[in-house]
């Protein structure tokens, strides 16, 4: 592959051969199995991601759209912070890599380059095969990245670090195991990113770490625009946003949809140890474009969660809320 930087054509690209000699009906009962383990109630405290097919299929369905959650979470903070650039970069629980494209993408163009990357996952074959992938990425800060078996709970130890990513691992994770590794998290580096599906118990999870984060002595970055309590009470909302992917044949397989996309709903915090400019504020749920007028529900600095309308009175500015997307800054 020829790719300079790990896009998310360039992820589908490297994933296209993962499942050849694999029946598509062996690929799609493994992804519908590691589905239900995933969904489960009960953390588990061993890898759901037993041997290479395992790894092969469920990469094949979920990269891509952890890919472009930790995009958008990434892009978020990137905004926050403009001027800052990680040189060293630990994924958590990173499985085969998919955080960590999106890391090499957001400052791989840099001129420093993408930061030192380590994957810290406890499924050898989860390594492996993210190891594979770097390797046909093209892009030097991920084929230079180095895959570490750790055991992802209360006992691990980070070195200092610049950004930590730790994305979709929290579930898998006993209460006081997602403690203790959100706790370390935030001793250990200068930024972290946790990114978690965007249902309500993927939400409590995210506030949960972020108040341990904040308790730590982190700001916000993103996507709240302060770093105070969140504004929605408990069990009446929840907070989270949607990244468009490209659905492959094996997602249209499972899911038994036609459509050529999904949408990932995902909730996320990023906070950080170094002066940053959050968001003022920012839309927190679709924008209803409705005639001569845009309603946006926002989450603000000073006024909490708060809805704007506007109309074509006031002019550039319609345009721009016409334009706006759920999760942009406002």
């Amino acid at each position: 592959m020829n790719a300079t930087l790990p896009t998310s054509d360039a992820l589908r690209a490297a994933l296209a051969g993962l499942l050849d000699g694999l029946p598509p009906t062996k690929a799609a009962q493994a992804v519908d199995r590691l589905i239900a383990s995933y969904r489960g109630t009960t953390p588990t405290d061993a890898p759901v991601l037993r041997d290479r097919a395992d790894v092969a299929a469920y990469a094949a369905y979920r990269m891509p759209a952890t890919f472009e959650a930790v995009r958008s979470a990434l892009a978020a903070l990137r905004d926050a912070a403009p001027g800052w650039r990680p040189a060293t970069h630990a994924d958590v629980g990173g499985g085969t890599g998919a955080a960590s494209w999106a890391v090499a993408e957001a400052w791989g163009e840099e001129g420093g380059g993408a930061p030192r990357t380590t994957v810290l996952d406890w499924s050898e074959p989860a390594l492996a095969l993210g190891r594979e992938l770097a390797a046909a990425s093209g892009a030097p800060g991920l084929r230079g990245a180095e895959w570490r078996r750790a055991r992802i709970g209360g006992a691990l130890r980070l070195d200092p670090v610049d950004l930590v990513t730790v994305s979709y691992v929290l579930k898998e994770l006993a209460p006081a195991d997602r403690a203790a590794l959100v706790a370390e998290a935030a001793r250990a580096a200068a930024a972290v990113l946790i990114v978690e599906p965007g249902t309500p118990d993927g939400y409590e999870r995210i506030i949960a770490a972020r108040d341990q984060l904040t308790g730590a002595g982190l700001r916000v970055a993103a996507p709240c625009p302060h770093s105070a309590a969140c504004p929605i009470a408990p069990g009446t909302d929840w907070c989270h946003f949607s990244a468009r992917v490209s659905r492959s044949s094996l997602h249209r397989q499972v899911k038994g949809g036609s459509l050529a996309y999904e949408d990932e709903k995902f909730a996320y915090v990023a906070a950080v140890r170094f002066p940053v400019e959050p968001a003022v504020a920012r839309v927190v749920r679709r924008p209803q474009i409705r005639k001569g007028q845009v309603l946006l529900d926002l989450c603000t600095a000073e006024e909490g969660l708060r809805r704007d309308t506007v109309t074509k009175r006031h002019g550039a500015r319609y345009k721009e809320a016409r334009d706006a997307e759920w999760g942009d800054a406002w």
